[in-house]
């Protein structure tokens, strides 16, 4: 596991004044404030964080020392990073997104499924995205308890009990 976690990106400037439009990864978006300082993922630059105001596909901010439209502009794509130690413990099955990409996939019976690439939230259950091997296109995984009945982190491990069919 990495000792930071990504907890957001900027998007580019919101107006003329310095405020940034920031994309937040975190459960309920205005949550990423709290967590400051927040630092590129190099530790070269830190931030603090004040929400202004929700706008539409993030929220607008104000980041410590950016001042105008140029200096949060010269920050678009730029995300966001807090060591680990400052986010909540989770409950035993609930999991950051960063332990899980890059975690091997199996199914119940040890053969590899893939690696996970990314999770993603469809609006209903998230999704894990796999690299299958010998696959050309990734394969979208429910991450659910009947299809993933297995997240070993200890171990470095998930298994799962795909739907019929999807790995064919």
């Amino acid at each position: 596991m990495n000792d930071k976690v990504c907890v957001g990106a900027i998007a580019g400037a919101f107006g003329v004044r310095g405020e940034v439009r920031l994309k937040s990864f975190t459960a309920t978006p205005e949550d990423i404030a709290s967590y400051a300082p927040l630092e590129t993922e190099d530790g070269a630059r830190s931030f603090s964080v004040k929400i202004t105001r929700q706008i539409k596909n993030g929220l607008a901010a104000r980041l410590s020392g950016i001042t105008d439209k140029d200096a949060a502009d010269a920050l678009r794509g730029t995300e966001l990073y807090v060591p680990r130690d400052r986010l909540p413990s989770l409950p035993d099955d609930e999991f950051y997104h960063a332990d899980l990409i890059g975690l091997p996939v199996t199914d119940t019976g040890g053969t590899p499924l893939g690696t996970v690439m990314a999770v993603l939230n469809n609006g209903a259950d998230d999704l894990l995205e796999l690299r299958a091997p010998g696959q050309k296109q990734s394969v979208l995984l429910p991450f659910t308890k009947t299809a993933v009945p297995t997240v070993d982190l200890a171990q470095g491990r998930i298994v799962a009990d795909p739907p019929e069919g999807l790995f064919t």
